[in-house]
């Protein structure tokens, strides 16, 4: 856990690192109330055993709590595919809306079918408090929020932009780590870049989160940069790399990547706003194993 403060209309943000996914999930603290929002939360999950756990989820819960905050949101920046998020077990707690982007709908057709969820799974966001389109406007407390859609990782992929602070979720990593594959079903290269050049047309000074760091060169876990250090410095897109050379270079790339370790069941849980396929008539949730569709 690691907390940077800043002055009204600048959020406090604190920062949760799990390493079992190398997610980064984050409280951002209005600092002129105890309103908060949790952004990318994480439920554990030990999936060879089947064994669902909140290790992750109760930390941030407690942080909460110990700060005598007031939850408001639970943004989902997009419809991860390597870990499960926790936002209905932490709103079940601390209260709070779940938002995601608008074009979830997409996504839920699109693995729906995949997952062959038939009749019974809704496929119009409805299992989500708030569905954002691009340039929504919402308040944390007395901080101003709004929504860049930045599609390309995923369909529903948003940025959102608190103060002066963007979390972009997986269209950006750090300045050395590039930028998110593009390969997922309703995923595009092309579209990656734009909504890349969307991110780095925000002032300068913009602080950026990421959602995921690996560590490149065995250097330390960061989450943290700016617009004009990624404007400057990313591997995949500094420094003016044009549109074309940037979708020849991710498309060899993403032909060389592995399906994450966790898609089946994070894609399963997610596109649900967190929770578990439905129980059999003895309480036991099942998840699927599409068999070549991924």
């Amino acid at each position: 856990m690691s907390e940077t403060s800043a002055p009204a209309g600048k959020p406090d943000v604190t920062a949760f690192f799990d390493p079992e996914t190398n997610t980064i999930s984050y409280v951002v603290k209005d600092p002129t109330s105890d309103a908060c929002a949790i952004i990318d939360s994480v439920m554990d999950i030990d999936y060879a055993a089947g064994r669902i756990t909140s290790t992750h989820a109760d930390a941030m819960i407690a942080f909460v709590r110990a700060q005598g905050l007031r939850l408001e949101w639970l943004i989902e920046t997009h419809v991860h595919a390597d870990h499960l998020s926790a936002a209905p077990y932490i709103q079940g707690i601390l209260g709070g809306k779940i938002g995601i982007g608008a074009k979830i709908t997409t996504v839920q057709e699109t693995f729906g079918k995949i997952f062959n969820e038939g009749t019974a799974f809704e496929r119009d966001g409805s299992q989500f408090d708030r569905l954002f389109e691009d340039g929504d406007r919402y308040t944390i407390g007395n901080l101003s929020a709004y929504t860049i859609h930045t599609p390309g990782h995923t369909p529903a992929c948003m940025t959102h932009v608190i103060g002066d602070a963007a979390f972009v979720g997986d269209t950006l990593f750090m300045p050395d780590g590039g930028s998110a594959r593009a390969d997922f079903p309703g995923g595009d290269a092309g579209t990656l870049y734009d909504s890349i050049q969307k991110v780095l047309a925000l002032p300068g000074e913009t602080r950026l989160f990421m959602c995921h760091d690996y560590a490149p060169n065995g250097r330390p876990i960061q989450w943290e940069t700016t617009v004009a250090e990624e404007k400057a410095n990313n591997i995949h897109v500094g420094g003016g790399t044009s549109r074309e050379a940037f979708i020849a270079f991710r498309t060899a790339r993403d032909a060389t990547l592995a399906m994450p370790r966790l898609i089946i069941p994070s894609l399963q849980v997610n596109m649900r706003a967190g929770a578990l396929p439905p129980a059999d008539d003895s309480g036991t949730h099942f998840l699927k194993v599409p068999i070549n569709r991924l």
